[in-house]
């Protein structure tokens, strides 16, 4: 707990120095309940209201902050959709619950998964807007990672995961048999001192075993986003966009 209290601490303080959000006042984004259920509360950026679906659908990514997973990150997930995310993308940005932060299968202990959470958030955007259910992405970094790892293990409807500086701990997964055909792309920097980088090579390793698809790039610095970091998430989504898995998983 102590290592997350860290985790927590450095990205909150990284958020307070983005409340202002002149920047992105241009950036649409909905306050909206998935499935007309309160708690289950997400924003949905990047949909003005007289824009037309492109033919396919949009491509959907799934925005899952790190820290306490708040509300407050909305400016910077904005910002993500304003300065890395390619054109014809949504974007969702799931709010945490205050009790816990990004509770997997495994260890919730009330409320719900960050797997159905997730899932129930596709399919209240594909009620509303058309959806390309080729593309349907996670970024995730820090305390987020270890559900975005579940997600992608449990969830039909993903079929890429970004998931930057966070921990790796298979026993808590599900069966890694499960990311099969999966395209994960992994970014961490060799002197994390908060989630080792051993754990992103060895996530490279066991996921790879397991049939699936993975890119592991390192950057300079310490736990957190440097500089370049729009450019990066950008490369990301092309990596993944490029290696996705089929919609239909085994």
């Amino acid at each position: 707990m102590k290592r997350l209290a860290g985790i927590s601490l450095i990205v909150v303080l990284a958020a307070g120095r983005l409340t202002a959000q002149e920047d992105v006042a241009d950036v649409p984004s909905q306050d909206l309940r998935a499935g007309k259920d309160e708690r289950k509360r997400y924003f949905l950026i990047g949909a003005p209201k007289e824009a037309k679906s492109p033919d396919r659908g949009y491509r959907l990514l799934v925005v899952l902050p790190g820290g306490p997973g708040s509300a407050a990150f909305h400016p910077f997930v904005k910002r993500i959709y304003k300065h890395a995310v390619p054109e014809g993308y949504l974007v969702a940005q799931p709010v945490a619950l205050d009790w816990t932060v990004w509770p997997t299968e495994k260890d919730r202990a009330e409320a719900f998964s960050t797997e159905a959470f997730v899932d129930a958030i596709i399919d209240d955007v594909g009620s509303r807007y058309k959806l390309d259910p080729e593309y349907a992405f996670t970024l995730s970094w820090s305390s987020s990672g270890p559900a975005a790892y579940a997600v992608s293990l449990q969830s039909k409807k993903v079929t890429g995961s970004f998931i930057a500086m966070s921990v790796f701990r298979p026993k808590r997964l599900p069966s890694l048999e499960k990311a099969k055909g999966h395209a994960y792309f992994l970014f961490h920097s060799p002197d994390d001192e908060i989630c080792p980088f051993e754990m992103a090579k060895e996530a490279d390793k066991l996921l790879k075993q397991n049939g699936a698809k993975v890119k592991l790039l390192t950057y300079e610095g310490k736990h957190g986003w440097q500089a370049g970091l729009y450019e990066r998430m950008r490369e990301g989504i092309q990596w993944l966009e490029t290696n996705r898995a089929s919609r239909v998983r085994p």
